[in-house]
């Protein structure tokens, strides 16, 4: 390993650490699933292995300000988890969500010990993308035209950035099936991730 592999983490840090890694989960999502066409994304290198990110600048701008916005509440410790919901276009049903919980597992601001192998921290990250990419081996086709939205799960007293913000509704799947993916840690934060979704009637 080399000297650079370990180093102290911040909260700052390990924020950085957990957008990134969501930034590059949505978008894996959005592609394996078929929620945009093929030519909607461009293959990049992250990680160590190919991954897709999206070329259409709407839903670019749409995930960056929901980026953004977790981004704050996480430096505040005050959001729990971010949901991605696939919805059928056509009847507004919920068929899919994507569950990352994000727990502080430490109220120091820096981490300085053994879990702060970046390499580590690194390789389960990738393992956690390699498992979205895989998921189309065992989640329903999606053969209907979807949209998706993104939420976040606050403190009940979390202020709204702005009126562009509402409260929503839990996403509430007919049939769920849950497949839970692995988890990975900064030392900081942990992360866990659940796929949703709905069971074919028999």
């Amino acid at each position: 390993m080399s000297p650079a592999a370990k180093s102290s983490i911040t909260l700052k840090g390990s924020v950085a650490i957990v957008t990134e890694f969501l930034e590059f989960g949505i978008n894996s999502i959005l592609f394996q699933r078929g929620i945009y066409p093929n030519d909607h994304f461009v293959q990049v290198q992250k990680y160590g292995i190919p991954v897709m990110l999206t070329n259409n600048e709407e839903v670019k701008k749409f995930i960056r300000t929901i980026l953004t916005q977790l981004q704050k509440f996480t430096l505040d410790k005050c959001v729990h988890r971010l949901v991605l919901v696939i919805v059928d276009v056509r009847t507004n049903e919920t068929i899919e969500k994507w569950d990352f919980k994000i727990e502080l597992t430490t109220n120091d601001d820096e981490v300085t010990n053994e879990k702060t192998d970046l390499n580590e921290i690194q390789k389960n990250i990738r393992d956690v993308i390699r498992q979205i990419t895989a998921s189309v081996s065992f989640l329903p086709f999606i053969d209907k035209l979807c949209c998706f939205d993104i939420l976040l799960y606050t403190d009940k007293n979390t202020l709204l950035p702005s009126d562009q913000w509402s409260d929503g509704k839990p996403p509430i799947i007919a049939r769920e099936e849950k497949v839970q993916l692995r988890s990975f840690s900064t030392g900081i934060h942990e992360i866990d991730t659940i796929v949703a979704y709905k069971k074919e009637a028999v």
